[in-house]
């Protein structure tokens, strides 16, 4: 039997309808080269999502895989739990260094979702240690549409329905806000004194509800009412940090400095899985007591910390400051902004939404059943690019590196596959 065949066989893929996927052929990625994917057949696309978000300075870096192959001849991977090691020691100086201020303090975990879910733990389990009135702090606010992970936590806090509203009855309740609107979250804030223990939310850009953006000064807005409110703020940097915006964290572009922060995807330049929560001297203080006490953050997973991550980790912020790659990254911005220009202008676009390399582009007008983005995506593998859309948006998140010339082809593709997917659905229901 073929890969295609076994893959249809014995795979289950995620977010993926499998009677769709089975009657497709698979796209089966071999090898990877800079900003190219190369499939079994040999032939290359330009990794338009970098490979769900996380690819930043191309595939096959040759430090980040020196960094990886050095790391493989001392320890693969030993556990933190009552151990330590000096690549995950490395990187946490490395992140507090570069971090918004008075974050001071790297909990590992593995994923976006765990990263997420150890900041709601840790919001709660600090105002409970708190002890009195602070104990009432027990239920968080987050913004409509928003998705912070696949985990019950996680889910709890999102606000996307087609992924969310399934699991509702094992989820815990929460404050939802209107995205971009300060004076909802006030209005939220002032409605339920003392019961608030944190506010999460994604900065600046809600990419999977659509890369659907802030107005500016909202975030600067929002910590302010947290301070205001005896509410902490939780800011999931997941998809938004490491570049994806223009500054390496999403926070910089408004001087805010969260009490918790998550990162995960770009953190390990998109070679292994590890994820990171930052917190602030003040609430790391507030875990520490006697053994009996039992203010111990009772979390931790098995490849917390891994030493070959944490390596990967290190070089990718090693080739961000010897490549200078947000200071190279600024003119290709404003390079991706003029390019996006005549895909706006398509009538079957409704609106085209950008935040540094951050791009979705809505596609307006379509009955669910003609899964216009999903055409769109075999449009632009034909072409030689992948891209992923949010239903009927489309998103273009390529690496960091990408060279100018590649980013307009991976443009041009982008028009001819959405010209070419209105065309086919005209004359099929003609």
């Amino acid at each position: 039997m073929s890969l295609a065949d076994d893959d249809r066989l014995y795979l289950w893929h995620p977010f993926t309808q499998q009677r769709i996927w089975e009657n497709e052929e698979p796209l089966i990625v071999q090898r990877a080269e800079g900003t190219d994917l190369i499939d079994t057949n040999g032939r290359r696309y330009i990794d338009g999502v970098s490979s769900l978000w996380c690819n930043v300075h191309g595939h096959r870096h040759p430090h980040i895989d020196e960094a990886v192959k050095a790391q493989l001849e001392t320890v693969a991977h030993s556990t933190m739990l009552g151990l330590s090691h000096p690549p995950a020691i490395q990187l946490a100086r490395r992140l507090v260094e570069i971090t918004p201020p008075g974050l001071t303090r790297v909990f590992y975990s593995d994923s976006g979702s765990t990263a997420t879910e150890i900041a709601l733990k840790m919001a709660f389990q600090y105002w409970q240690q708190q002890g009195g009135e602070h104990r009432r702090k027990t239920r968080f606010v987050s913004l409509r549409d928003s998705y912070h992970g696949d985990t019950i936590g996680s889910v709890s806090v999102g606000g996307i329905d087609l992924f969310h509203s399934m699991y509702r009855p094992l989820l815990f309740d929460t404050y939802k806000a209107e995205p971009g609107d300060p004076s909802h979250m006030e209005l939220i804030l002032e409605e339920h004194p003392g019961e608030i223990a944190a506010v999460i939310m994604e900065p600046l850009v809600q990419g999977a509800a659509g890369m659907i953006m802030h107005p500016e000064g909202y975030l600067r807005e929002v910590r302010e009412l947290c301070d205001r409110h005896g509410v902490l703020l939780i800011c999931d940097e997941v998809a938004v940090g490491f570049g994806r915006t223009g500054r390496m964290f999403a926070c910089e572009h408004e001087d805010v400095a969260p009490d918790l922060m998550c990162v995960a995807k770009g953190i390990t330049g998109g070679y292994l899985p590890l994820a990171a929560t930052l917190a602030s001297e003040r609430i790391y203080q507030g875990f520490l007591g006697e053994h009996e006490d039992f203010r111990t953050f009772f979390h931790g997973h098995t490849y917390t910390g891994n030493p070959l991550a944490c390596a990967a980790a290190i070089a990718s912020l090693d080739v961000f400051r010897e490549e200078r790659t947000l200071e190279r990254l600024q003119p290709k911005i404003e390079l991706l902004e003029r390019l996006l220009e005549p895909v706006a202008e398509l009538p079957m676009v409704a609106e085209v939404r950008q935040r540094g390399f951050m791009v979705g582009i809505e596609l307006g007008g379509y009955p669910l059943e003609a899964q216009m983005g999903h055409r769109v995506t075999l449009e632009a593998r034909r072409r030689g690019a992948i891209v992923r859309p949010l239903g009927d948006v489309v998103v273009l998140m390529p690496p960091l590196a990408i060279a100018e010339a590649e980013l307009e082809r991976l443009v041009v593709i982008v028009w001819e596959a959405i010209v070419a997917a209105t065309e086919e659905r005209e004359l099929a229901a003609a």
